[in-house]
């Protein structure tokens, strides 16, 4: 029987009750299907589901074959090496013995000669170069990550459940994810907002608050139809409003005749040309005419108000976001940054950046490039003076903000309308629900706390602490700004970038955010330590 995976009327609910899922059907057979929708939809626990780590609370989920799945981050305990990630610590302990002559011969029997070869050449697959027994600690994010998607391609799986596979991986990396997925002919159900690694699917399912749906075809494929429905919806929305104002305007003629009729009826009475009996029986069959008339606008009008109620709900899931930027009013030639033979870093006694020199002129887009571990985020935290350098001078001219991958500058225990203020001493409470709605935080959600919110609103709130001011701040450093947002929130930043006339400094591994942001030069720090 072909391998599969099937959800058949499946419900789940977190545990404060908010409703993930509901009647949700769905198969995935032996193809690349991507998921993706907005932050809160329910991605990451779609996959927790099918790999049997949450119990629906509803419905059922049958898979035919063998999985394996990989998660954001790679577990990591304290003593765990590369051969845990594979599940290899006994086997390759039992090579050690045997090749030391102090193996059993039932032992021997069970060994397994080849998987030492076997873990390097996955392991090189992902472009890692490391032994077995490498504490998982002494690698970055990025390796640990390859390292644990290395262990998935060894198990040989029916099906990869991968989540976000490509976060924290330098461009390397990130290549050999999108090289394994390229020639992977088994299937895979991928959480991903990678654009790169969307192209390589054979199908996206969409999680929105109205339920799953399947679209044929790549990324592109899916956007062009998701353009297509916003376009439908559009023209339904218009023709809701219509429909609504029609009914309005009918009810309201209706009302209006009623009233010319029981005026006129009324002077009749008073007049008392007919007999008291016949106009008291044309009072009560123009009561009753009235009164199912009535009912049948009524009925007319709340249809009306439900259709257009569900085409804005519709319009509001397919709008993309918006956030909205004030200008800086920055001056081509003004001097942004200057630093001056910089050396520093975490370790004094080992500097990862070593006699660094730049300088950043007017509104210039720079993106600061290299492998995991070349010293990026130590370079953007040496600018912003999280770090002090051991040598060199940093010279900042104007006021920035700094949005690293956890978004610091945030509160936590505040709400976002505090840490608004707290982050804008000028502004007011008016200023501060204005800026925040202008990043899709309307009304209560103003008031949640900055440590309730998921990675990519957290990220959205960052952006609207820092630059929903006016003026916003003239230089930008972003440290992988893509990371934990999703699609419609990488969308939102691009577009709000593209009107950004403030300087920006930026790291990030995300082939198709750069080159939406059109940067004006490209500094490559060193190899991989």
């Amino acid at each position: 029987m072909p391998a599969s995976v099937s959800l058949t009327a499946l419900s789940w609910s977190t545990p404060d009750n908010a409703t993930l899922f509901t009647d949700l059907t769905l198969t995935f057979g032996a193809e690349r299907t991507g998921i993706v929708g907005r932050n809160g939809t329910g991605k990451s626990t779609l996959l927790r589901l099918i790999a049997g780590d949450l119990r629906p609370a509803a419905g059922q989920v049958r898979i035919t074959g063998a999985i394996a799945m990989m998660r954001q981050d790679a577990m990591e305990h304290s003593g765990d090496t590369i051969a845990d990630l594979f599940g290899a610590r006994q086997a390759l302990a039992l090579l050690d013995r045997a090749e030391a002559g102090l193996a059993s011969a039932d032992e021997l029997a069970d060994a397994d000669w080849t998987l030492p070869a076997r873990i390097e050449s996955a392991l090189l697959r992902c472009d890692l170069s490391a032994l077995p027994q490498t504490p998982l600690a002494t690698l970055s994010g990025g390796q640990r990550s390859r390292a644990a998607l290395a262990a998935l391609i060894l198990a040989e799986p029916d099906f990869l459940l991968l989540d976000e596979p490509t976060n924290n991986l330098d461009r390397a990396g990130r290549r050999a994810v999108i090289d394994l997925i390229r020639g992977w002919t088994r299937g895979a159900i991928i959480v991903s907002h990678d654009r790169e690694l969307l192209e390589e699917m054979d199908a996206i399912v969409e999680l929105t608050s109205l339920g799953a749906t399947r679209y044929g075809g790549n990324y592109t494929a899916f956007r062009q139809q998701k353009d297509t429905e916003l376009d439908a919806a559009m023209r339904d929305l218009a023709h809701a409003e219509k429909t609504r104002s029609e009914a309005a305007r009918r009810a309201q003629q209706a009302a209006e005749r009623k009233a010319r009729k029981d005026s006129a009826g009324q002077k009749a009475r008073k007049k008392g040309d007919q007999p008291k009996i016949l106009m008291d029986a044309a009072k009560g069959r123009a009561e009753a005419s009235g009164g199912a008339g009535a009912r049948l606008r009524d009925a007319r009008r709340d249809a009306a108000a439900e259709a257009l109620s569900l085409a804005r709900e519709k319009i509001e899931i397919l709008q993309p976001l918006r956030m909205d930027l004030a200008p800086t009013r920055l001056p081509p030639g003004k001097t942004v940054l200057r630093l001056d033979g910089v050396t520093g870093g975490y370790d004094p006694e080992h500097p990862v950046i070593c006699d660094f020199s730049l300088s950043v002129t007017g509104p210039e887009r720079l993106v600061i490039a290299g492998p995991n571990g070349s010293g990026k985020t130590t370079l953007l935290k040496l600018i912003s003076g999280q770090i002090t350098p051991r040598d060199g001078r940093v010279d900042l001219t104007v006021r920035i903000a700094l949005l690293d991958q956890h978004v610091g500058l945030l509160d936590s225990d505040r709400t976002l309308h505090e840490n608004f203020l707290h982050l804008n001493a000028a502004a007011d409470a008016h200023m501060a629900h204005a800026a925040l709605a202008r990043f899709g935080f309307r009304a209560a959600d103003a008031l949640r706390r900055a440590g309730e919110l998921s990675g990519g609103e957290r990220l959205r709130a960052g952006l609207a602490c820092a630059l929903g001011g006016t003026p916003p701040p003239m230089l930008l450093i972003l440290d992988e700004p893509t990371n934990h947002l999703d699609l419609d929130g990488i969308e939102a930043l691009e577009a709000a970038l593209k009107g950004y006339d403030g300087a920006i400094l930026v790291v990030s591994h995300d082939r198709a955010f750069l080159d939406s942001l059109a940067p004006d030069r490209t500094i490559q720090l060193g190899e991989r330590l």
